[in-house]
């Protein structure tokens, strides 16, 4: 679903949609983004329409990472308060617009109850790229590591060696039955290769 289209159905002013969505390419398209630019946004927003139709959930894929200097936890808190900020703006209902913040903030940790089916179809289209073709995984892998080029090889190499054991250590990448049939063999298989390359 269309970031517009989404913001309208929850009742938001049709320009503040526009001029937001003009903040929002302007942001993506920044220069030093390799992987987490206007591609991955869309990539997220079109896996989770695949779990949900809830426009929350849409609008909180666009703008997850619409705030990138590769801090985490600080891009997605600034995202979600890009968020906020635009979709007060937009006339939308507190109710909406919290959930929306919330569910950005979620990808801070990649975690959230059980139960909460709206994390769920976002934070596992946030990692279907895990899931991907090698080629595809490997193209991730590569922009992701010049999105953090300031670090040399040997600090980044333990580092990204351990956000991989992280990930294989847990007894399941994908929160939802349809994700984990598609994605979790594939990406366990990419997440093993990329750190036998780092080890």
């Amino acid at each position: 679903m269309r970031w517009d289209r989404a913001l309208t159905l929850l009742g938001g002013d049709g320009r503040a949609a526009e001029d937001a969505w003009t903040d929002l390419e302007r942001r993506y398209g920044e220069p030093h983004r390799r992987y987490h630019d206007l591609r991955h946004a869309e990539a997220v927003a079109r896996h989770a329409a695949e779990f949900t139709a809830d426009p929350r959930v849409t609008l909180a894929a666009w703008a997850h990472d619409v705030v990138y200097d590769a801090t985490p936890g600080d891009d997605e808190r600034a995202s979600a308060a890009w968020a906020r900020e635009w979709l007060t703006r937009a006339g939308l209902a507190e109710a909406d617009i919290a959930r929306v913040e919330e569910l950005i903030l979620t990808t801070i940790g990649h975690d959230a109850p059980d139960e909460d089916l709206l994390a769920t179809a976002l934070l596992d289209a946030d990692l279907a790229t895990l899931g991907a073709p090698p080629a595809v995984y490997d193209e991730y892998a590569r922009g992701v590591r010049e999105e953090y080029a300031k670090y040399p090889d040997e600090v980044w190499r333990p580092g990204r060696a351990a956000v991989l054991e992280r990930m294989l250590a847990k007894p399941r990448l994908y929160r939802g039955e349809i994700a984990r049939e598609r994605w979790e063999a594939p990406a366990r298989r990419n997440l093993t290769a990329e750190l036998e390359r780092w080890r």
